[in-house]
């Protein structure tokens, strides 16, 4: 196969087949042809799960979360019963106790006061806290990242407003701004997902910029800068990969962070609607009949602790994972 070149002259070029070849015994004209074809390296993915292993507190976290993962997406398969969702209620089974307790057969945590399996309404009730975790975890921190960008990669103005603005947020308890904003907005999924969206970004944004305005200065930023590259893509493929380990572990503590207010806006009835099972409203039902129905408070509350537990357990591992200078 022959090649024009720009000045007219052509240049034979080595077949197709022996390009795509590998090995030292690869020759075209006397000299030896590098793979072009790609090959997937799985070193990367092999010493991640080598280190989780090693580690039994956080094989035994992630394996809880995974398991919380399950349930709340297959509830209504795994779920014994309804969970009250659908209007209809047997009174006559309320205030049954678990059934190591005296309990009813086929209610292995007992009922409430209007009936309801504790069970069914603990496996839903994970859906809401995942799922408020992961978007106002992925909203803050796509906000907060994006700024970060920003206001470290052209600091001047742009730096002074963003920053300034998260001081003026922190200058505000967010809880009592989350109640004050839920108790105009209303109770709801999205409004709360909102909220803890907004009151999360600071944390991305200053420890992005601060990553930044290292990144920027390290010479493979400069050559591609010399080399002519876009500012968005400069940022996008150079800068932010080298900012991604810290970023996963503050999503992490973030994520434990965003569940506990959730449990918090729903325990003084401002989380989600009434009507959807969810962990802090359990509580908050329970909480008149603590002295004679322990377990209506004690499930739901051991639930949200041990989910929490399990993430700020993964995220000491994953910080101890990423930073070589932690690392044993």
């Amino acid at each position: 196969m022959s090649v024009l070149l720009e000045n007219g002259v052509r240049r034979q070029s080595a077949p197709p087949s022996r390009v795509a070849s590998s090995g030292p015994g690869a020759h075209s004209g006397g000299a030896s042809v590098p793979s072009v074809v790609p090959r997937r390296d799985p070193e990367g993915v092999r010493p991640f799960f080598a280190a989780l292993l090693r580690s039994k507190s956080a094989t035994l976290a992630a394996a809880f979360l995974m398991l919380i993962l399950v349930v709340a997406v297959f509830a209504p398969v795994v779920a014994p019963h309804d969970p009250g969702t659908s209007g209809t209620l047997d009174i006559t089974r309320r205030l049954r106790p678990p059934l190591g307790w005296g309990g009813e057969h086929g209610y292995l945590l007992g009922t409430d006061a209007l009936g309801r399996d504790i069970l069914s309404r603990i496996l839903y009730g994970a859906r809401v806290s995942l799922a408020v975790g992961a978007l106002a975890v992925l909203l803050s921190g796509g906000l907060g990242v994006t700024l970060g960008l920003v206001a470290g990669y052209w600091k001047g103005w742009a730096d002074d407003a963003i920053m300034r603005a998260g001081d003026i947020q922190l200058a505000f308890p967010f809880v009592l701004l989350a109640i004050a904003v839920m108790a105009v907005l209303g109770p709801s999924l999205v409004n709360l997902v909102l909220v803890l969206a907004i009151g999360s970004w600071v944390t991305y944004a200053r420890m992005v910029r601060s990553q930044v305005l290292e990144i920027r200065e390290r010479e493979f930023v400069l050559a591609a800068r010399a080399l002519g590259i876009a500012t968005p893509r400069l940022l996008l493929r150079h800068v932010l990969p080298s900012a991604t380990a810290p970023i996963i572990v503050v999503a992490s503590y973030s994520a434990a962070n965003v569940i506990l207010t959730e449990a918090l806006l729903s325990f003084l009835g401002l989380g989600v609607d009434p009507t959807v099972p969810a962990w802090g409203s359990m509580v908050a039902e329970g909480r008149d009949y603590i002295r004679d129905a322990w377990w209506l408070t004690a499930f739901p509350g051991l639930a949200i602790a041990l989910t929490v537990l399990s993430i700020n357990i993964v995220g000491d591992w994953l910080r101890d994972y990423m930073d070589p200078r932690l690392r044993v």
